[in-house]
């Protein structure tokens, strides 16, 4: 609601928002939603003293009663991880370490993304779901029971998943359902997950094409690929679901809303958001100089893609800076006004980043590559994994030669400007009066190799003068006592 209040020279609004507060979890109800007994005996049966518990913003009224149960039913020393650094979907293992903890409990919504450095467990959710309601949104969608569906879900709705395809299998035969797959040895797999090895080893035995991405896993029919399947997703709209439709851009997608009980066909220009991203990659053909946003330090090999991010920047001629801020908004990155374009380096679900009100474009690590590596071309695979880029990866495409290719020119569809697709830059040349100027092609064109120092020297206003040498020595004084309000001296 908003109240007006009238003054003699202006008026203000004062907008009061009203915010869902979700209320505390009544404690008989706290092992079914948290599986507390499941939870202490994964931590009873290694031994472990100090359990990290990340909990999502929206659970964290339950930590405390959570912390306590767990600390006496197992003897271990809970901490309790909330206001996580990056995306709460992802394990927080920085956090972790902190405190010094030996494993982590991940509550909540969760992207799987594989990390390798602690003991760890998933409790998801268990959001409400009615299988009658979601058969009968199915069925309406798809009229043929010979269609090849393939079942997605949120995390949070897996617990419905086995009723859900008791009444769904025996009327549609061509329905595949998707299992939740971890990586890594730490990972602790209960009931609900298999690891990644044990699942595909099964799914190996029927000779079919298995599809393991995003810690969803799925066997295709022999003779069928992927696009000949429609997608059937339960949760509601949001990153998970964006993610899935973009990486599988071909396949028709229908979802359903377990809290609206509403299923519907997804109507949004797949074509469209790709040309949006497409622009971006324009945009990082243009740019000089290129700031690389770490956005997670958990995920498995994220050093990996950011040395190889360095070298495909590098060998494109462009200068890159490295910033590891945590959650990004726009007043923290329009700081940087000389960064002409970011990439950001974050989970799947994370790294899609609707940049319309930042003042530079944020690209994903596979658009950064189009535009600088000229052995990989726009086509209508997209890959929002950065694991898949690199070397073993499935999407992976080697670094062009700057020997093969030559100083090729091509014009910038955003300027109309002629651009160089490979700037040969040399080492820098010693020089009596310090220049940082290169030879840059044949023409004998310099460049400039600190971008931002450039920029810096541009600007009308620097920060404060420095002077350095010209201040004069003094012994150090006794400061003021109190706060800033009130000082002791000033009465």
């Amino acid at each position: 609601m908003a109240d007006a209040f009238s003054s003699s020279s202006e008026t203000v609004i004062q907008r009061v928002v009203d915010v869902t507060v979700k209320t505390n979890t009544p404690l008989e109800k706290l092992e079914e939603l948290y599986q507390i007994k499941k939870t202490c005996e994964f931590i009873t049966e290694r031994q472990f003293q100090k359990v990290a518990l990340q909990f999502p913003d929206e659970l964290l009224v339950d930590s405390v009663a959570v912390a306590v149960e767990i600390e006496r039913n197992s003897n271990a020393k809970p901490y309790i991880l909330g206001d996580t650094s990056y995306g709460s979907c992802c394990v927080d293992e920085v956090a972790a370490e902190h405190v010094g903890a030996e494993c982590i409990v991940h509550y909540g919504s969760a992207c799987l993304s594989p990390s390798k450095r602690l003991p760890l467990m998933y409790v998801f959710e268990r959001r409400p779901m009615d299988p009658d309601k979601c058969t009968s949104a199915f069925r309406e969608l798809y009229p043929d029971t010979q269609s090849h569906i393939i079942l997605l879900f949120d995390v949070n709705y897996i617990h419905a998943l086995k009723d859900l395809q008791t009444l769904l299998s025996p009327e549609y035969p061509n329905l595949v359902c998707s299992e939740l797959v971890v990586e890594g040895e730490q990972c602790y797999s209960h009931g609900w997950i298999k690891r990644k090895q044990d699942a595909t080893r099964l799914s190996d035995q029927d000779n079919n094409q298995v599809v393991c991405q995003f810690g969803r896993q799925f066997s295709l029919k022999s003779g069928l690929s992927i696009t000949d399947y429609s997608m059937f997703y339960i949760g509601q709209e949001g990153a998970v679901l964006r993610n899935f439709m973009m990486t599988w851009n071909r396949c028709t997608f229908c979802s359903f809303d377990p809290i609206t009980m509403i299923g519907r066909t997804e109507s949004i220009s797949i074509n469209r958001a790709l040309m949006k991203r497409y622009y971006a990659i324009e945009r990082a053909k243009d740019a000089n100089v290129v700031g690389i946003l770490v956005g997670t330090l958990g995920v498995a090999d994220y050093l990996t893609v950011i040395q190889q991010l360095k070298e495909t920047i590098s060998r494109a001629g462009k200068k890159s800076y490295m910033f590891a801020m945590g959650k990004l908004n726009v007043p923290k990155l329009a700081n940087f006004l000389e960064i002409d374009i970011f990439v950001l380096i974050a989970c799947p679900e994370n790294s899609l980043l609707d940049s319309s009100e930042f003042y530079k474009p944020v690209v994903t690590p596979f658009e950064m590559e189009v535009a600088c590596n000229k052995k990989r071309e726009w086509s209508e695979e997209y890959v929002t994994d950065f694991r898949q880029l690199l070397p073993g990866g499935q999407s992976h495409v080697p670094l062009s030669d700057q020997q093969e290719d030559g100083d090729e020119t091509d014009v910038s569809l955003i300027t109309g400007a002629l651009r160089s697709k490979n700037l040969l830059i040399s080492e820098p040349a010693e020089s009596s009066c310090g220049s940082s100027v290169v030879l840059r092609n044949q023409t004998m064109t310099v460049a400039n190799t600190n971008s931002a120092a450039s920029f810096l020297a541009e600007r009308s206003w620097r920060g404060l003068e420095q002077k350095l040498g010209e201040t004069p020595v003094v012994k150090a004084g006794k400061g003021r006592k109190g706060i800033a309000i009130a000082y002791e001296e000033e009465g």
